[in-house]
């Protein structure tokens, strides 16, 4: 991790990017067990911790927020869904149309992260230049 203002912005794209592909991981990990009996479905939660991280005041600008955020609190949190339910009678709950849907969607916002720290480091460069 790189400690400098500059990289502010840098250092909070790369969890939330390390959170995506930890997440895409246990989501094709589901797929591959939609046919495990009593298999339960695994999920990551981030965007609530970033979002607890970064609207602690809502009278600071962003630059404060990320400037502020404590990044040790933006560890993602993996959790086994025992609560979701079944209808099938091996008690696994993975449903496979759910889940690729799912990876689609974090497929996509995996690119986005990383094309955004891709974005930070050019404006950087622009700077530097």
């Amino acid at each position: 991790m790189i400690q400098s203002n500059a990289y502010d912005y840098v250092n909070i794209l790369d969890k939330a990017a390390d959170a995506s592909w930890i997440r895409e991981n246990l989501i094709a990990n589901n797929i591959a067990n939609v046919d495990t009996p009593g298999y339960k479905r695994q999920d990551l939660e981030f965007e609530e911790l970033l979002k607890n991280e970064l609207g602690r005041s809502q009278y600071i600008s962003l630059d404060k927020k990320v400037r502020n955020a404590d990044l040790s609190q933006l560890n993602p949190d993996v959790f086994t869904d025992y609560a979701g339910y079944s209808y099938r009678l091996d008690e696994n709950n993975v449903d496979i149309d759910v889940e690729q849907v799912e990876l689609a969607s974090e497929q996509i916002k995996y690119q986005a992260l990383t094309t955004s720290i891709s974005s930070e480091f050019e404006r950087m460069q622009t700077v530097i230049k």
